[in-house]
């Protein structure tokens, strides 16, 4: 019953997407004169974190100087659900560009109060830890507010610049198996839960030849961060975090307009007194789509995936030919690990899955996305505004 409701669920949204871009299709010559663009889909859903779900995403795109033709759409998509299961969440990705792109602010701004997993820490006990209310279970409380500001260096497609990382992360009503956990205890778990509040300041140096951005069909982006969490600025725990984000694309011509092969590696490595609620971790609708969110978490994560973007081209002839050359389909293939080690892939995580796209606005999709897992033998679903990475 739970599988057919999910499958109800998925169809409800996939037939809502397609209903509002017929409509859509036929205002396109009056919102491409607009400088804001919004797109906003809700209703009921469901997430393989949360279950199901009452919620929408919303994407705004504009242009910061429209005098400017040549200038990036900045795009703010904002995604917020209420859960059945009590509590909601809300989470914002800015790509904001200023001044002829000589100035971005990238980051991410969000809020929670929802039901969460803690499996503990490292790759042996999170897989021998079964996931339930007893054992994993608590509520998770929090906010973050982490903008990245970017200041192009002179004429190149460098990128130099600071970034300011706050919040609180609470693990509230813990399970019997979140208080017993080791490193709950050693960080000051009770009964009653554990708290941190995490203030940083970091440095980004990156690289970036996408065309678009939320969208890329070639280039490459490549950025290295590190943030620093000090006591003395207000972390409940000192330690550091150290960040590789590499990305490539490569418009496939032979296969004809609109087919992009996407690969990424990315790295995320701690050092000092790490809050569990701050460790690395694989999983998300961003990388490994099929693993839930902090299943695996240690010190250290690495992953990488490869996806091939394939977008139909079928003309404008009739309104059913416009539909569907707003639809495509991705399939992609990635692996990952975690570890207390610097680069340690002794424990590989394996992920393959394939998505719909339903472009909402001009080089910017609404994605389904199934990822499977086969270390668990799971099937996870997916429902986001603009591509994972």
């Amino acid at each position: 019953m739970r599988r057919v409701s999910r499958i109800k669920a998925i169809m409800l949204v996939v037939l809502y997407v397609c209903t509002l871009q017929v409509q859509a299709t036929e205002k396109d010559s009056i919102q491409q004169k607009k400088n804001l663009r919004f797109s906003i889909l809700g209703g009921p859903g469901y997430t393989p974190d949360y279950g199901l779900v009452i919620g929408g995403s919303c994407l705004f795109t504009f242009s910061t100087n429209v005098a400017d033709t040549t200038m990036k759409r900045s795009v703010l998509p904002v995604a917020f659900a209420y859960m059945t299961n009590g509590g909601g969440s809300m989470i914002v990705r800015p790509q904001l560009f200023f001044n002829e792109d000589r100035f971005r602010i990238f980051g991410q701004f969000s809020m929670n109060s929802t039901l969460d997993n803690y499996y503990g820490v490292g790759y042996e006990t999170n897989s021998s830890t079964d996931r339930g209310e007893k054992t994993t279970q608590y509520r998770s409380v929090g906010f973050k507010m982490n903008p990245i500001f970017l200041f192009r260096y002179s004429d190149t497609n460098l990128f130099l610049g600071a970034s300011i990382d706050a919040g609180k992360r609470s693990m509230e009503e813990p399970s019997e198996g979140v208080i017993n956990d080791p490193h709950f205890i050693a960080q000051g778990g009770t009964t009653e839960g554990l708290s941190f509040t995490n203030v940083g300041i970091g440095a980004n140096i990156s690289y970036d030849t996408r065309d678009i951005p939320a969208n890329a069909y070639s280039g490459m982006f490549v950025e290295v961060s590190a943030t620093y969490y000090p006591k003395a600025i207000g972390s409940t725990m000192e330690y550091g975090v150290y960040k590789l984000d590499y990305r490539q694309f490569r418009e496939l011509k032979m296969l004809g307009e609109r087919r992009v092969l996407a690969w990424m590696l990315n790295g995320r490595f701690t050092s000092g007194d790490v809050p569990i609620t701050e460790m690395s971790l694989v999983g998300s609708p961003f990388d490994l789509r099929g693993y839930y969110l902090g299943h695996y978490r240690d010190r250290n994560a690495l992953m990488s995936v490869v996806e091939y973007r394939h977008m139909f081209n079928a003309g404008d002839e009739t309104r059913f030919r416009r539909l569907l050359s707003k639809c495509g389909f991705v399939t992609w293939g990635g692996v990952g690990s975690v570890s207390d080690k610097f680069m340690d892939s002794k424990h590989l995580l394996p992920n393959y899955g394939a998505g719909l796209r339903i472009e909402v606005q001009p080089r910017m999709n609404f994605r389904l996305d199934v990822g499977r897992d086969p270390t668990n033998k799971q099937n996870l679903i997916y429902f986001n505004m603009t591509e994972a990475f």
